[in-house]
């Protein structure tokens, strides 16, 4: 194996989302150090199987929501879909 080229190999600690810890060998960090999860095997549903409920509403409706545009107020104020845009005042024609 060639000298200074490969990252240094160390044990540090691994800490769950429920505060339990085991130690593991990796590259990551210095020697000693804890990586604290953010998700993990014990908590995310693609492990457990089980899913949240939670209805927030399709992205369409919580931009209008954000926004405040709903369809009836979108569509009074717009034009046909086959209306060519109107041309900008005081711009060049090109020849």
């Amino acid at each position: 194996m060639k000298d200074k080229i490969h990252p240094d190999y160390h044990k540090i600690t691994v800490v769950m989302t429920d505060g339990t810890t085991f130690e593991t060998k990796s590259t990551w960090g210095k020697e000693g150090a804890s990586m604290r999860l953010d998700i993990d095997p014990k908590t995310h549903p693609a492990w457990t199987g089980v899913r949240q409920s939670i209805d927030r509403g399709g992205r369409v409706q919580r931009f209008k929501d954000r926004f405040g545009m709903t369809g009836s107020a979108m569509a009074a104020g717009s034009k046909s879909a086959g209306a060519a845009p109107e041309p900008v005042k005081g711009a060049a024609k090109k020849k």
